[in-house]
């Protein structure tokens, strides 16, 4: 199944795609974009580049199917966090090469898989692939910070250039070992970003005099050790009973889950967990901006993340009664996005499976619930798209991986970028069909 030689080409267009900063804000991709086209364009496909901004442009080349079955999206976004240099080993935009890896920005997170994207739909097309449906590839701006210029303005303004049955994307392809069963993690599903602001109200006055005042401040942070106390009451959904099922042997209770799981492995247990419930982060606060004046005005935000399914308006009432009523607060919802699935008995869990059977016999993989945020849900809510989140790693460990992302020394294994290309070129070529 592998192609050996496609490792020192994935390798060194990684290498030159890091070399690009494409840090968001302010993205800059069109930059990442030229390269990936003139790269593109040289192995005979043709590209098109869709731009709200000129310097913010979006990529999406295809091989043209034959009309005759479904089409099949590979999804990646290019740009990347920020990276202070005086934290990392590396210059975090070098692309060093080192002892088999990979270094730099964005490595992990994605333009790892970018890379392999575009590796192996370039090496489909040296091989002369004719799928039935069109295979696209689509390199696309602002997935970290907002979507105003990637993925969203795409499927609203250029859907016909996206649109597809089948899409692959980021968000899964981890290596789990539970005793002596393997399972390979499929995000099938994510939860709904659903952050909200508390504006809590108080009273000014002059620090040197407190008690003449309402601190606002103070109020605000019994209002956070409220949110911070608050268990949800859990719930299995359909990914995570599949997933319990297939790890435990059973499905237990939503109270004993973490409990259960945890007995057999510590770290699936940490990543079970937060799919069981609704998550309250308070993550930023805001008060007065002198250290001698007392804050009449306190603002904190907290990011919040609902179940698939669950909405911002069914989850205002539990937020209210934890917040209580004996301390003045307005609440407000900003904008929610996600939470959405896709099916599992689908031609692309098929190559899935098969994928992994080749790959590891007695090996399984296993769906999830993604506790994060991708750009799968914009293709879902668009074109009723089916979108799994699987690139596999089977040299870096899952928790080494978890620590890297948006962190310093990001690197990715050339060896688990060959195995990414190994695993599109095989959806390709089973879904394609």
């Amino acid at each position: 199944m592998a192609v050996t030689s496609l490792r020192p080409e994935v390798t060194d267009l990684l290498s030159r795609l890091i070399q690009v900063d494409t840090t968001n804000p302010p993205g800059n991709e069109t930059a990442a974009a030229e390269l990936l086209r003139e790269y593109l364009e040289a192995n005979g496909l043709q590209c098109e580049l869709y731009s709200r901004v000129p310097e913010r442009a979006n990529l999406v080349a295809r091989i043209p199917g034959r009309g005759e079955g479904p089409s099949l999206l590979f999804l990646g976004h290019t740009d990347v966090v920020l990276a202070d240099p005086s934290e990392w080993s590396v210059p975090p935009f070098s692309g060093e090469i080192r002892d088999g890896e990979i270094w730099g920005r964005g490595a992990l997170d994605m333009k790892g898989h970018v890379a392999a994207n575009a590796v192996a739909i370039a090496s489909l097309v040296r091989e002369g692939f004719e799928p039935a449906g069109d295979l696209i590839f689509a390199a696309t701006a602002d997935e970290e910070v907002g979507d105003d210029f990637g993925l969203s303005w795409l499927c609203s303004e250029h859907p016909n250039a996206i649109r597809c049955d089948y899409a692959v994307n980021e968000g899964g392809g981890d290596r789990l070992t539970v005793g002596d069963a393997v399972f390979w993690v499929v995000a099938t599903a994510e939860k709904l970003t659903a952050p909200f602001n508390i504006r809590v109200h108080g009273r000014s006055g002059h620090a040197s005099m407190p008690g003449i005042a309402d601190n606002a401040l103070v109020k605000a942070a019994k209002l956070i050790e409220r949110i911070a106390e608050y268990r949800p009451e859990p719930q299995i959904q359909q990914e995570v009973e599949v997933f319990l099922q297939a790890v435990l042997g059973e499905v237990p209770s939503p109270e004993t889950a973490v409990a259960r799981t945890r007995e057999r492995d510590r770290i699936v247990a940490e990543q079970i967990e937060p799919l069981l419930t609704p998550t309250f982060a308070p993550t930023m606060i805001s008060a007065s901006r002198k250290r001698n004046v007392i804050p009449a005005l306190c603002e904190i935000v907290v990011d919040c993340r609902l179940l698939p399914g669950q909405t911002p308006a069914q989850i205002e009432p539990v937020v209210r009664s934890v917040l209580g009523s004996d301390i003045e607060y307005d609440l407000e919802f900003l904008k929610a996005e996600g939470g959405t699935r896709s099916a599992l008995d689908t031609p692309l869990w098929a190559a899935v499976e098969s994928f992994v059977a080749d790959l590891e016999p007695g090996a399984a993989p296993v769906p999830v619930i993604c506790a994060g945020f991708t750009d799968s849900h914009w293709l879902r809510e668009a074109f009723g798209t089916v979108v799994y989140g699987f690139f596999p790693y089977r040299t870096m460990t899952p928790e080494l991986a978890a620590a890297l992302i948006h962190s310093a020394d990001e690197r990715v294994p050339a060896s688990d970028l060959e195995l990414g290309v190994d695993w599109l070129r095989h959806v390709a070529r089973t879904v394609c069909v």
